[in-house]
């Protein structure tokens, strides 16, 4: 216990330095916590973000990840329902699983035949009500100002398209595009020979009953074309009821999104209807690992089941991968590089009180302190130093996130078209406070341990005639 009270006293005795050091270690800390309550909070969010329209796992044929999107029709599954409600009426799977939805990837050529413009789009058929349940998912206490699913009460062949696609479609106007005007009617006229013959009549085949529909309060058509299961063309026409801008251009160039009995009716036709995916969204990530290993083994119990296998949102989306793998590497740097300058300014504190007391240290020696004690005192001090600035710091990083997350700054995540709050989660994390808060203490710690073996090694004889 002498020990510590004169550690203590000792740092107080040269006030100026050790609060120099102090402040050192208090800015060095506070930084740290805040880059990586950041740093976590753009994890949990990029995991937000693909959970709501993803799901955390998704059951598919196999290679489908690797090879499907050239060709989809390819990699449908067969009787998937019965998959679905496998899964759903699995006991153990029930109590960690919230929804469970089939969805079937389309790619196609969207055409706007009346002004002569067409571009090929890739999306999706959906269930509405499952997917609307999918964007309310929240683990992390992020809000959701996504609102209702733009196809949620519309009728079957309602679509919903990406503003790059209505700017090429010339459909501006009609759909409120910002940033976008359309061709003049004379320059329509003018490219509308340039439709193939054979393309324009199928689509005027198919419209041709459905062009003057106002009822359902659509203002903008749209047909598409799809060659179906069997490598036939099929063409149907749809009302488009909005334009959503996507987070990345090259999807806001191509996105279509449908409800999933139209997709397939385009796909499949009158043949038995498949999808290429089943979403399983589950409570909480961390039950990923075993959902998955639990799906894996309800699929090896069905009919065809072992050509089916689950991939999670990680491996479905490496972009999530890139991004946090490239903040943890800044977080890590950052980390480094203040427990440098830490160890660097302690083991300077500790040399110059050592260089000041070595006459006090060669009469303690002569009173019959041993090395271990010597060391001991000045071990002590860089510990009581570390631990302060543990806590001075710790306390200041709380105290600055609450700051930023009660100010009310937003920004506008990559691949997102909406501002979201600016947060540091600091608060809460109490696993990353810890290990940070340890660690300094750990690194005044042993910055002091090398200058105090010195200070226990100097020869009496040699310490009290210093001066």
């Amino acid at each position: 216990m002498n020990t510590w009270i004169l550690a203590w006293r000792n740092l107080l005795r040269n006030r100026r330095r050790s609060s120099t050091t102090l402040l050192a270690m208090v800015i060095g800390l506070t930084a740290v916590l805040l880059f990586g309550g950041y740093a976590r909070n753009i994890n949990y969010g990029l995991q937000t973000s693909y959970v709501r329209y993803g799901g955390h796992l998704q059951i598919q044929r196999r290679d489908y990840f690797l090879y499907g999107s050239g060709d989809p029709v390819s990699y449908g599954i067969a009787d998937y329902m019965r998959i679905v409600e496998a899964v759903r009426a699995d006991p153990m799977l029930r109590s960690i699983v919230t929804v469970v939805t089939p969805v079937l990837a389309v790619n196609g050529i969207a055409g706007n035949f009346a002004a002569g413009a067409s571009r090929t789009v890739f999306g999706s058929g959906i269930v509405v009500d499952e997917q609307s349940k999918m964007r309310r998912w929240d683990d992390y206490g992020f809000p959701n100002r996504s609102g209702p699913l733009a196809l949620a009460g519309t009728p079957a062949n309602a679509v919903v398209i990406g503003t790059g696609v209505a700017r090429v479609l010339h459909l501006c106007a009609a759909l409120r595009v910002p940033q976008c005007r359309d061709r003049s009617a004379k320059q329509d006229r003018s490219t509308q020979a340039a439709t193939p013959d054979d393309l324009a009549q199928l689509a005027s085949a198919e419209s041709r009953s459905s062009r003057d529909k106002t009822a359902n309060g659509s203002q903008a058509h749209i047909q598409l074309l799809t060659s179906n299961a069997y490598g036939a063309p099929n063409v149907a026409d749809l009302d488009v009821i909005a334009a959503q801008m996507q987070g990345v251009k090259a999807l806001d160039d191509m996105y279509i999104q449908l409800h999933l009995a139209q997709a397939q009716r385009l796909v499949y036709g009158g043949g038995e209807p498949r999808v290429t995916s089943i979403v399983v969204q589950l409570r909480h990530t961390a039950d990923i690992g075993r959902a998955r290993a639990r799906l894996l083994s309800v699929l090896h119990g069905l009919p065809k089941g072992d050509a089916l296998d689950v991939l999670d949102f990680a491996t479905l989306n490496p972009q999530y991968g890139q991004v946090t793998g490239m903040f943890n590497a800044v977080f890590g740097f950052i980390a480094v590089l203040f427990a440098t300058v830490v160890m660097f300014t302690v083991g300077n504190t500790m040399n110059m009180a050592i260089t000041e007391r070595t006459r006090e240290i060669g009469t303690l020696r002569a009173m019959g302190l041993r090395d271990g004690g010597i060391r001991r005192l000045f071990v002590c001090e860089g510990f009581l130093l570390g631990l302060c600035g543990a806590a001075f710091g710790t306390s200041l990083a709380l105290v600055v996130a609450f700051a930023i997350n009660r100010a009310g700054l937003t920004w506008v995540p990559p691949g997102q078209t909406e501002g979201v709050a600016l947060t540091v989660r600091v608060w809460g994390e109490a696993a990353m406070i810890g290990r940070h808060a340890l660690g300094i203490v750990f690194v005044a710690t042993a910055s002091a341990w090398l200058p105090a073996r010195r200070s226990s090694r100097m020869p009496i004889v040699d310490a009290l005639r210093f001066s």
